[in-house]
């Protein structure tokens, strides 16, 4: 469908389902003198996770799922020049929506691809990529059998969820069989009831995050390599904290080089790309990746520490494509100013937030290397044990000179947390 021509001549970004990290692209769109257009992807806001903040956007959009033609004219009506997924759920309509108004973006045709993780693993078996072996099933026995015969430990997790929601390491059926029995009696962190659970051979090694954008034409800008330091407890993979890589560390080549055939594999040619990558003894294989920003970023923080971030330079492919295809021509790489680290705090405790001590998360931030600590309870909120990334109380991004600054930094954080959060008398 062409942009019919309108009467706002002010560049409109519309941003599908703004919950999590997509709340960052309304100010990177403002930034560039641009305004930003809400669309909803479903009848009601989701409930599992936090609205998103509607204050930055010119109007809110609900879309319309028996008629997507009809939503695509009420945003045309905007003029848009782009439409990006906010967060996981946002990335089917954002591809449907950039096909019918015209704009650059990922084939609707190929949208479970980069969204459900079993189609994800056999787009890249069906290319000759190197990845896990997998099977999909609502039988906890058929799980067990195939467990059994491709040889413990194997991976328990939800189809289509995010932010480690019930991914279990399972060593033997007794584990298994429990992961499996949560997933299918639970909904995933975005309201969807599972129904079946994926299982996968594990993937020995070291874990990476590599984070891209492409613009214009394809090309592929890498914004930044982190590699996950985790522990395991119980059969979770809890994340402990996230360690930005130089460029020409040794892991880094390998790495991207791999995700450019993923990319293409998924179909992956507009927008942002988080990709989790394990470096095994045989090489690099796709954990998963998602067609959005990464959920873990902060733009401050990745400034601080890198040449740029992901918002700003996805709201720059859509606004100023000219000038991203001038200065990101091509496959280009990321530099590093100084050292970064994103730390994910884990607790034992469990209880009602009664309150957040300002004082003692005062004493964090105070720390040289904390660019910035966000309390992720309220008061009201339950806490609970640290399973996984929705568990962590307390995030903490650090920037610094050394890596020896870091991880000092880290040891005191460990040490201070606790008292952030003051529970209700049990």
């Amino acid at each position: 469908m062409p942009v019919p021509s309108t009467v706002h001549r002010t560049p409109v970004g519309v941003i599908v389902d703004g919950y999590s990290v997509g709340k960052y692209l309304p100010a990177a769109f403002r930034r560039l003198g641009a305004d930003v257009v809400h669309l909803q992807s479903t009848p009601a806001f989701l409930d599992s996770v936090p609205p998103p903040d509607l204050r930055p956007y010119r109007a809110n959009v609900v879309q319309d799922a028996a008629d997507p033609g009809r939503t695509a004219k009420e945003l045309a009506a905007y003029g848009p020049c782009g439409v990006l997924p906010g967060q996981e759920t946002g990335v089917p309509p954002a591809d449907r929506m950039a096909e019918l108004l015209g704009l650059p973006g990922n084939p609707s045709a190929t949208s479970a691809l980069r969204r459900d993780k079993y189609r994800m693993i056999e787009a890249l078996r069906a290319a000759g990529i190197r990845c896990a072996d997998q099977l999909k099933s609502s039988d906890p026995d058929e799980v067990l059998a195939w467990a059994r015969t491709t040889g413990y430990p194997v991976v328990v997790k939800p189809l289509s969820s995010a932010s480690t929601d019930k991914v279990s390491v399972c060593r033997g059926p007794d584990e298994a069989r429990a992961a499996v029995t949560e997933v299918l009696g639970s909904h995933d962190i975005f309201g969807r009831h599972n129904t079946e659970v994926l299982v996968q051979s594990f993937l020995d090694g070291a874990e990476y995050i590599v984070d891209i954008v492409r613009g214009p034409g394809g090309g592929r800008r890498v914004c930044g390599v982190w590699r996950y330091e985790k522990t395991l407890i119980g059969s979770r993979p809890v994340y402990d904290k996230d360690v930005l890589l130089d460029p020409g560390d040794p892991p880094v080549a390998p790495l991207v080089a791999y995700l450019d055939t993923v990319l293409d594999a998924l179909d992956i040619r507009f927008g942002a790309a988080h990709a989790e990558i394990m470096m095994t003894t045989a090489g690099p294989a796709l954990v998963e990746v998602g067609a959005r920003l990464d959920g873990l970023m902060d733009p401050g923080h990745h400034d601080s520490c890198l040449d740029g971030n992901q918002a700003d330079l996805l709201a720059l492919a859509c606004v100023r494509p000219e000038e991203y295809a001038r200065r990101y021509p091509g496959d280009t790489m990321y530099r590093k100013h100084r050292e970064g680290m994103v730390m994910h705090v884990q607790t034992a405790r469990s209880g009602v937030v009664e309150a957040v001590d300002e004082a003692a998360l005062a004493r964090i931030t105070a720390l040289d290397t904390v660019h910035l600590a966000v309390p992720r309870l309220a008061p009201g909120d339950r806490m609970r044990p640290t399973t996984d990334l929705l568990s962590s109380p307390l995030r903490v991004f650090l920037t610094g000179d050394t890596p020896e600054e870091l991880l000092a930094d880290h040891a005191r954080i460990r040490r201070l947390a606790d008292d952030v959060f003051r529970l209700a008398p049990q």
